[in-house]
């Protein structure tokens, strides 16, 4: 897979996970109504202002969008932010939490 094909690819997972469609994201950003299903198809890439724009109405970080591993990016980041708050105790908890949670 090129980078075009990925980038449209993780774009279009964000943008169905925010639940939203590509005409109403494209309005919300000011732009075109197709201006999100161009690059989706990957017959446009956005501009850096434009790509930092896209990440600020998925409310994630720029780094978030290039790390394909993660889903839900957004809730991801409100959730580590959290943590940093926690003690080692507490952590623990919230690890076996987690672990329970996906039968590790």
């Amino acid at each position: 897979m090129n980078y075009i094909d990925w980038f449209s690819s993780r774009l279009t997972k964000l943008r169905f996970e925010k639940g939203v469609s590509a005409r109403e994201m494209s309005l919300s950003l000011g732009q075109s109504e197709s201006y999100i299903n161009k690059i989706e198809n990957g017959r446009a890439l956005p501009s850096m202002a434009g790509f930092f724009a896209i990440c600020e109405y998925l409310e994630i970080e720029p780094v978030d969008f290039f790390d394909s591993s993660l889903s839900y990016p957004k809730q991801l980041r409100s959730l580590l932010d959290s943590a940093k708050d926690l003690n080692e105790i507490q952590l623990s908890h919230i690890q076996q939490i987690v672990d329970d949670l996906i039968d590790k």
